[in-house]
């Protein structure tokens, strides 16, 4: 008898009533994303699509948060077999694929989530088969195809690709699901508070609901992750290690001038100093 594969935790938690924490990742080191993984989320995302990285750096990534025990995931760059087989190997426990407009579109996605019969997605498992012990066809079970909702095509077919069979859930990324609705009429970013995007992000979850999967939701704050969550979302992604690092350093600089008074001393001198 071979080793049983490992759970996806994401799920267990779902199965148990409760909403999932995301960590994100952009930076290409493997450090980085030791310690982002190191910090209690559930589950933590390699941004292969937009992050400053890419499959040479997500492999050794992967292997850095392994003893973390969060779910590892990606988002691949796009609806490429080649990408998501490759990242699923690399032992991704999850799938974030972006600019998913139509039901044809999420049903090729879910086809290369997994293997013969339920998918098309071929055999050659070569870091997940050491990383996660008993890996194999029991991966169909637990590997989570997520399908981003961006464009005015993607809302238009909501109701159809949320009722894709295989597909696991929809991953909302605020910036470029204002862009694709809106046709620049407002500005892209997280945490959307106009009147009609909030109304399309809780249709979304609505919509989820009604078809038995998961509602996901990138935001820019706990505040309004915790919002998401009394939405229906069941799992949010909170900022991510660039914009952390970034907010962290900004505010230590900030302390700092104000506590020393050195901007202030600087503007008296002219700006010299």
């Amino acid at each position: 008898m071979g080793a049983e594969m490992q759970k996806n935790q994401l799920k267990a938690l779902w199965a148990k009533g409760q909403p999932a924490l995301n960590g994100w990742c952009s930076i290409g080191n493997p450090f980085t994303a030791e310690i982002m993984a190191a910090q209690g989320y559930d589950s933590v995302t390699i941004d292969i699509q937009h992050g400053a990285l890419d499959y040479s750096s997500a492999l050794p990534m992967f292997q850095a948060m392994r003893a973390s025990g969060a779910t590892l995931m990606a988002r691949v760059p796009w609806r490429d077999p080649g990408y998501i087989m490759k990242a699923l190997d690399a032992g991704a426990m999850g799938i974030i694929c972006p600019m998913v407009n139509t039901r044809a579109e999420a049903e090729e996605f879910v086809s290369y989530m997994r293997y013969p019969p339920y998918g098309q997605r071929s055999f050659g498992p070569t870091r997940a088969a050491i990383a996660l012990p008993g890996y194999g066809v029991a991966a169909n079970d637990e590997v989570l195809a997520l399908a981003m909702i961006e464009t005015a095509d993607g809302v238009a077919n909501l109701e159809e690709i949320a009722a894709t069979p295989g597909l696991d859930g929809i991953y909302v990324g605020p910036a470029d699901l204002t862009l694709g609705t809106q046709q620049g009429r407002l500005p892209p970013g997280f945490d959307r508070q106009e009147p009609e995007m909030i109304e399309l992000i809780r249709r979304i979850a609505d919509v989820c609901k009604a078809n038995d999967i998961k509602a996901c939701l990138h935001c820019g704050t706990p505040d309004y992750a915790a919002k998401a969550i009394d939405w229906g979302y069941d799992l949010t992604t909170v900022g991510g290690d660039s914009r952390l690092l970034a907010g962290a350093a900004a505010a230590s600089v900030s302390a700092w001038k104000d506590l020393t008074g050195r901007d202030a001393a600087s503007k008296d001198q002219g700006g010299m100093y």
